[in-house]
């Protein structure tokens, strides 16, 4: 946000842009920014705040619930694998299981706080870098994660 800010200011000057622009972009073609585009954002979607239509197949819960467990749950396969040499089979039996049953517990609470107080999943809006992100990293650490454990299977020991 705030280096938007500067690179509008800098190059939506008249003053700034012959002086500090034609620095940085030596062609005759300077890039500006027009006033009149139309950015919108919406914050703070409302969200039904009951517990039931939260967790339903449509809500907002359960895909970034999920989407957020797989994160975690992939990079730390890989972080823990790559320093012990463990599958994740193995990172299971040797207690990984309880901590994935406390990660869950922690992030389906902290998760369902904001929804519960009626804030939706967050702003939206039409450029690349938008909080559906998330939600679609979620589904490729999903995939990631079990075309790990389903390789490690096949193979029959650790990937790395």
């Amino acid at each position: 946000m705030a280096s938007s800010v500067v690179t509008h200011a800098v190059l939506a000057s008249p003053l700034n842009r012959t002086r500090f622009a034609t620095s940085i972009f030596p062609s005759k073609y300077v890039p500006s920014l027009r006033r009149s585009a139309k950015m919108q954002v919406k914050c703070k979607a409302e969200v039904d705040p009951n517990f039931i239509n939260l967790l339903s197949f449509a809500g907002p819960a359960p895909e970034r619930i999920n989407g957020r467990l797989a994160m975690i749950g992939f990079v730390s396969a890989i972080v823990v694998e790559m320093f012990s040499g463990q599958d994740l089979f193995t990172q299971i039996a040797n207690g990984g299981f309880m901590w994935f049953v406390r990660t869950s517990i922690l992030f389906t609470v902290a998760s369902l706080i904001p929804f519960s107080m009626g804030v939706g999943p967050g702003a939206t809006s039409d450029s690349f870098w938008n909080p559906n992100a998330e939600v679609w990293n979620g589904r490729a650490a999903m995939v990631g994660l079990v075309a790990l454990a389903l390789t490690e299977f096949v193979k029959g020991g650790a990937l790395l």
